[in-house]
């Protein structure tokens, strides 16, 4: 029997601007705001919410454990959890062991914007190796060994003003460029090993396969894009991204599927055949591989992410 559509509600994520950032909530005051701008609060607040912003976001858990909701990523946190968000990623964190009279400071966070970074990119060239951090921020990235050390550094980011204060936020920025201990939340990243000819290769295959992922997706059409044969093409993605096309593929259709649970009331088969699965069996089986639950896990799961504290 099909599963019955969930209570329909309105499902988007709130978008944050700064008329709703009091500094009563942990949000430093309107003329402390800088490029640069920290947030130190506790829990419950108004701020646990399911909402985005055009800042990058990191968040350091220093108290309570939880469920945090990154994307289409659902899993928990706990004391020493830091994720970095992008523009308009949303987002949640929802507490679960608070004590009776809550916490007092539960998250730092540090928020900042793009466009000033990329404006100093154009005369100050050494900014350009944040390019790689900000473009893997836009799918949520955990990071592993640098919460005491982040920590640290963000009350010397509060603490200062003006070049000290960004100068300390480069420190933190580096930080985090360099760290190879992390791993991507949401949604489907495919890095890419080669010369330029070969990310050029794979982009032009992975803005067909993002338009047409609900269609047939036969190697030897995908080799055709990019003058190769399906054998030579099959070896060829493998190698360039260390992944099997099919791989690929089964991931690129899961993490669709879960922005439509997460986005719309559709039974679950209709989501299967509407990302590009012949049958439920097959869709279940690919789903749980990529999410280590099933559909209608993942669909309770998530609803999680508009708890309030």
């Amino acid at each position: 029997m099909p599963q019955a559509p969930t209570q329909r509600r309105n499902i988007a994520p709130e978008i944050e601007h700064d008329l709703v950032r009091d500094p009563r909530l942990g949000y430093e005051a309107p003329v402390d705001q800088e490029f640069v701008r920290c947030v130190e609060h506790g829990s419950p607040t108004p701020l646990e919410r399911w909402h985005c912003h055009d800042e990058y976001e990191l968040q350091l858990i220093v108290g309570a454990h939880g469920r945090a909701f990154v994307g289409d990523y659902v899993g928990f946190f706990e004391p020493g959890h830091l994720v970095l968000t992008g523009p308009r990623l949303p987002h949640n964190w929802v507490s679960t062991d608070l004590p009776p009279d809550g916490l007092a400071v539960r998250s730092l966070v540090v928020q900042f914007r793009e466009g000033p970074l990329r404006d100093g990119m154009r005369v100050i060239r050494e900014l350009e190796e944040t390019l790689p951090l900000l473009e893997r921020a836009r799918h949520g990235i955990e990071f592993f060994g640098l919460s005491d050390t982040v920590r640290e550094r963000f009350y010397r980011i509060k603490q200062s003003h003006g070049l000290e204060r960004f100068a300390e936020f480069a420190q933190l920025l580096c930080l985090l460029g360099r760290c190879t201990d992390y791993r991507l939340l949401s949604s489907d990243y495919l890095p890419v090993n080669g010369p330029d000819l070969t990310l050029s290769a794979i982009n032009k295959v992975v803005a067909h396969v993002n338009t047409h992922y609900a269609e047939a997706l036969p190697l030897g059409e995908m080799g055709g894009l990019v003058g190769m044969g399906e054998s030579a093409f099959s070896r060829f993605f493998s190698k360039s991204t260390g992944l099997t096309f099919t791989t690929y593929v089964n991931r690129l259709r899961v993490n669709r599927a879960c922005q439509l649970l997460m986005e719309r009331d559709s039974y679950v088969s209709s989501v299967c055949y509407a990302v590009g699965f012949n049958n439920v069996a097959n869709f279940n089986r690919r789903f749980l591989e990529v999410k280590g639950m099933t559909p209608t896990q993942f669909r309770k799961q998530a609803a999680g992410r508009f708890a309030e504290g």
